[in-house]
C-alpha cells in the first residue's frame, strides 16, 4: 500500500493551484488507497495536477494513474470556459512540474488530448474515474456515459461540480438518477461519490433516485450565490468590510 499518510499528500499539494477542499482530497485518497495492483484509475481534468497527486500518491504500488487533459486553455475553471490559450502551455509545464515536485510523475501517464478523443489509448476497465472535465451538458454528460461505462462492476466513479455547475448537474440528472446502475454513496461539498454496485431492484432504484433529488436545494442554493456574486455581491461586501463567500465548489 501506499506508504504516505493522507496527511502527508494534503501537505503536499498545499501550494498546487485547483478546486479541491480537503474533504474532496480526502475522498479521491479512499477511492484510490482501495485498489488492488493490476487496477486502472483515470482522471479526466487534471489543470495543474493537485488532484492528481492526491490519485497517484494513494494509489498502491502496481495501480496505473492516467490523467487526461488537453491543456488546451478551455473549461480551465470556474468562470474560465474558453480564451486561455497562451495560458494553455504553462498549465502544461507547471503541470509536469507538480508531480515531479511530489514524486509521482513517474505514475502518471498523461494523455493531452479531449476525453472524448482519448478512449482509444486507454485499454481494460476503470476501477476509479473521477472527472472534473468540461462543465457544460453535453460534455459532462458524454464523460459520466461514456468513461462511466468502463468502470468495473464495484468501481467508483468521482465527479466534481455536481449540484454546483448547471451542466453537470443536468447530465447527473439525466444520466445517474434514475439509473440502474450507479449508487449514490454520498458528496464532499460538490464532489459527489458513486458506485457500480446498485442493486436491480425497484426499492434500491427509487432509494438512489430520492438520496440524489435530496440535494437539489443545495444546487439551488449554490447556483443562487454564484448568480450573486457575478452580479457584484463580492464587491459590496467588500465596500462594507463583510466576508465574501468563496465561489461554490
Amino acid at each position: 500500500m501506499t506508504s504516505k499518510s493522507f496527511d502527508e499528500i494534503l501537505r503536499s499539494v498545499d501550494g498546487v493551484d485547483g478546486w479541491m477542499s480537503p474533504d474532496q482530497a480526502r475522498a479521491l485518497f479512499d477511492a484510490a488507497w482501495g485498489c488492488r495492483s493490476g487496477d486502472q484509475i483515470v482522471e479526466i481534468g487534471s489543470f495543474r495536477g493537485r488532484s492528481t497527486v492526491v490519485l497517484a500518491s494513494a494509489a498502491p504500488e502496481g495501480v496505473s494513474v492516467i490523467a487526461i487533459d488537453p491543456h488546451a486553455g478551455n473549461d480551465r475553471g470556474p468562470q474560465e470556459l474558453d480564451g486561455f490559450v497562451e495560458q494553455a502551455q504553462g498549465d502544461h509545464e507547471i503541470f509536469n512540474a507538480n508531480l515531479a515536485n511530489a514524486g509521482v510523475a513517474d505514475r502518471v501517464r498523461h494523455i493531452r488530448a479531449m476525453s472524448n478523443e482519448a478512449h482509444d489509448q486507454v485499454q481494460g476497465g476503470i476501477a476509479v474515474l473521477y472527472i472534473d472535465g468540461a462543465h457544460r451538458y453535453a460534455p459532462a454528460l458524454q464523460d459520466i456515459r461514456e468513461w462511466g461505462a468502463r468502470v468495473v462492476p464495484g468501481g467508483t466513479m468521482l465527479i466534481h461540480d455536481s449540484f454546483s455547475s448547471v451542466g453537470v448537474t443536468a447530465a447527473i440528472a439525466r444520466e445517474l438518477m434514475f439509473g440502474s446502475r450507479f449508487r449514490y454513496v454520498g458528496r464532499a461539498r460538490s464532489m459527489t461519490i458513486y458506485r457500480a454496485d446498485l442493486r436491480s431492484s425497484v426499492g434500491a432504484r427509487l432509494m438512489n433516485m430520492a438520496r440524489q433529488k435530496m440535494q437539489l436545494l443545495w444546487f439551488v442554493k449554490n447556483v443562487t450565490l454564484k448568480v450573486l456574486l457575478s452580479a457584484g455581491l463580492g464587491k459590496a461586501l467588500k465596500r462594507f468590510g463583510r466576508p465574501v463567500p468563496e465561489w461554490p465548489y
